[in-house]
């Protein structure tokens, strides 16, 4: 009879490379964990447990709106009602542990009064949320402190916030820095009342011929008096043949409505 020949393969270069990166793998982890590894490390979590009485022992810097309300209630209740009752007292006035905790005497919270606090936030910019509040600043008052018009505390105005730029407000701040900032939304879109209530149910509806931007483009049209309520004599207003320019096309499909370039 034959014997059969049953010797063993030689193992895979690879698998030895693969097991050896294994092995030094376990032996860095263990020696890390016995050198640099916190012993209070995973008691609690995975975190240093040791960590909680030395932030608890760091000193003290913010004292909390609630500790601001002590003394000055009035000021809190308008800040609780109003627009800014999710802010901080701190986030305006800064830290103010020392004040409100320590001595009121040795040191004053910062009061900011110029623009640049409340830009911070209300400061245009187009990644905002839409409807949020925000202003150009320099069309918007330029060079008047914030607080000359509005309560930081409460900053609501007599004036009504306009509606549309309640929803559109990327739109509105874009349309206020172009050559139509002067002409309101209801101009050239004709709004059901019931927009405001159920507004994807009744949408708003555009001009759909050329002549509605010929009232002001187009040749021979006035260039003094007032039109669409603007005053024309203080506009430069381009104007064109409303016959042939753009052949068939509709104004808008060329012209962005919101931010007309200029001439």
């Amino acid at each position: 009879m034959k014997k059969l020949n049953l010797s063993i393969g030689k193992v895979p270069d690879q698998a030895v490379r693969i097991g050896a990166v294994f092995l030094i793998g376990i032996g860095s982890m263990v020696v890390l964990r016995q050198r640099f590894i916190p012993e209070s490390f995973g008691e609690l979590g995975h975190y240093r447990a040791n960590a909680i009485p030395v932030v608890a022992g760091a000193p003290l810097h913010y004292a909390g709106w609630q500790t601001c309300g002590a003394c000055h209630q009035d000021e809190l209740d308008k800040k609780l009602e109003g627009f800014h009752r999710t802010l901080s007292c701190e986030t305006c006035h800064g830290p103010a542990y020392e004040h409100a905790v320590v001595d009121p005497t040795a040191t004053t919270p910062t009061v900011p009064r110029g623009r640049e606090t409340c830009l911070t936030c209300h400061g245009y910019l187009p990644s905002r949320p839409t409807g949020f509040p925000q202003i150009i600043e320099l069309q918007h008052n330029p060079m008047e402190p914030c607080i000359k018009c509005h309560n930081p505390h409460n900053p609501a105005t007599e004036e009504e916030t306009p509606a549309c730029s309640g929803c559109h407000g990327q739109i509105a701040r874009t349309k206020a820095i172009s050559h139509h900032s002067l002409l309101a939304c209801e101009t050239c879109h004709v709004t059901p009342a019931e927009h405001k209530e159920n507004p994807r149910q009744y949408l708003p509806k555009k001009p759909t011929n050329r002549e509605f931007c010929g009232q002001c483009h187009g040749e021979g049209t006035p260039t003094s008096g007032t039109l669409l309520g603007v005053d024309l004599s203080a506009r430069d207003i381009p104007k064109v043949d409303v016959e042939t320019h753009g052949n068939t096309y509709l104004c808008w499909q060329c012209h962005y409505p919101h931010f007309p370039e200029g001439k």
